[in-house]
């Protein structure tokens, strides 16, 4: 593994916890409760369209939650990780730097949005790298 590619890794890590952090605080200071500082857990919608299901590229910015709580905790509402996801999360990360095709994440729609089923570390690691879309399996709930 090439050095440079772990270091830069390591430091995007650090800039997104960071900036975790901050939100965090802020929250804190504006005296938003928890629900601020966690990635929402959602309900997937009662009926999908056939046409709307199936691998297809949804913007970022359109994922709004999980499907599963205990990720709520790992990553906040912006999908930037908490420390204890550093090994698996720099893991993704590298793997996009070099280049490799990832899978598609899976998704619900849950809102006006969606519910992430599988794939917040490639959620997360994407934001970062400043993608603006994402591969996703839509199905139903």
């Amino acid at each position: 593994m090439s050095t440079w590619l772990q270091t830069e890794a390591e430091k995007a890590f650090g800039r997104a916890t960071r900036s975790r952090a901050r939100a965090r605080l802020i929250s804190h200071l504006r005296r938003c409760g928890g629900a601020c500082l966690r990635l929402a857990v959602a309900e997937p919608a009662a009926s999908v369209r056939r046409a709307d299901r199936g691998v297809r590229e949804i913007p970022l910015v359109s994922i709004t939650g999980t499907l599963e709580p205990h990720r709520a905790e790992q990553f906040d509402p912006a999908f930037r990780p908490a420390a204890i996801v550093r090994e698996r999360w720099q893991r993704v990360w590298l793997a996009e730097a070099r280049g490799a095709v990832l899978p598609p994440i899976s998704v619900v729609p849950a809102g006006d949005g969606f519910a992430v089923r599988d794939g917040h570390h490639r959620v997360s690691v994407a934001l970062a790298r400043g993608a603006l879309t994402i591969d996703a399996v839509v199905s139903a709930g």
